[in-house]
């Protein structure tokens, strides 16, 4: 995966890595055509809308990858707890045979009192939610790209050290449809502003403005909070600054995870990585616990929380394993975001067929 990232970031050069990008963008060209003919069926009401009983609000994105949903949909779903609200998750996860995903387990985690339903069909998820569970509002998981179930709200995440995937569409690029597709969100929320210079930020805020004029932006920084391990013990990040640091992990944006162990003056020794979404296998252990049985004796091997809660374990190679915790913290927009998310609750979704 770092391969395919580093090629289509043009990071690779000579005439063989150009022929590879150019097979990719004759890919990426029918993809466009269907991405952009499925978004006109919507639009023109050929292809029909579900509207819920109850308000759903989607967190989703523009490109393939990482750009911080889980601790949006956290943020969103604690909100509406705040408030006393029956809220529930719905996810299309991943395929039957691997079960619940990990941003389902992370999820789970945090919010013990939010149910997360998962699959292909969401607005069947959307049915069992709101007439068995009697959820009064629905977040849809990774959901902009889900014409199908109407939301009452569409926030959409920009991951400022990397906002147009490449410039292109996937498999080109990262971008799942074409950027001018934001003028559809209710709100975008601009993450990891803190990992990028301020005239850079600046930058993709004018291309958002040019681009969906009339959508706020918000800013937010994805913020280390602790290490915790699958025993629910508790350590400071200073021990990231005392202890040589061996990390790894199986995610879309690992280059973002790296960038915090370094921002948090850890001493990064060694660093693997996995595929995202990576299902690891009994071999990947007994490998990762030999890996980890070389580092030094006082090492901490660290991950991430969504590896974490697929590993289910608190020591490799005699190693302490650590997952280091990350929240949202909300920026410049908090409030704007926030009046939008409590106007939601009104917005008055009542169960039938709609065209977009």
């Amino acid at each position: 995966m770092e391969k395919y990232h580093v090629l289509v970031a043009g990071q690779k050069r000579g005439l063989w890595p150009g022929i590879q990008r150019a097979g990719l963008w004759l890919a990426s060209v029918p993809y466009g055509w269907a991405a952009g003919w499925r978004n006109r069926l919507y639009e023109s009401g050929w292809k029909q809308t579900y509207r819920a009983p109850v308000p759903v609000v989607s967190v989703g994105n523009l490109t393939v990858g990482g750009t911080g949903k889980t601790p949006c949909v956290e943020y969103v779903a604690r909100l509406y707890r705040q408030q006393d609200v029956r809220v529930a998750i719905l996810s299309r996860g991943n395929a039957s045979s691997r079960g619940r995903n990990d941003e389902a387990m992370v999820l789970e985690e945090s919010l013990p009192d939010v149910p997360h339903l998962q699959g292909i069909d969401r607005v069947a998820l959307a049915r069992t939610a709101v007439e068995e569970l009697e959820s009064e509002i629905l977040v849809l998981d990774d959901g902009f790209q889900h014409r199908r179930l109407h939301r009452d709200l569409d926030i959409v995440l920009i991951d400022a050290s990397n906002p147009w995937g490449h410039g292109f569409l996937f498999p080109r690029g990262l971008l799942r449809e074409p950027s001018a597709s934001l003028r559809r969100a209710g709100a975008i929320v601009l993450t990891r502003c803190d990992q990028v210079r301020p005239e850079a930020r600046s930058e993709t805020r004018q291309t958002i403005a040019r681009l969906a004029p009339a959508v706020p932006v918000v800013e937010a920084m994805h913020q280390p909070v602790e290490l915790c391990n699958s025993e629910q013990a508790k350590a400071s990040l200073e021990l990231l600054r005392i202890r040589p640091v061996a990390a790894f992990c199986g995610i879309g944006n690992p280059g973002a995870f790296r960038d915090t162990l370094l921002s948090l003056d850890a001493e990064l020794c060694d660093f693997r990585l996995f595929p995202d979404h990576h299902p690891y296998s009994r071999s990947d252990i007994e490998d990762l616990r030999s890996w980890a049985n070389k580092q030094a004796r006082d090492c901490l091997i660290v991950t991430t929380q969504k590896d974490m809660v697929k590993l289910r374990l608190s020591l490799l190679g005699g190693r302490p394993l650590w997952a280091l915790r990350i929240s949202m913290e909300l920026g410049a927009g908090r409030d704007m975001l926030d009046g939008k998310l409590i106007a939601a609750l009104n917005s008055g979704s009542r169960g039938k067929i709609i065209s977009a």
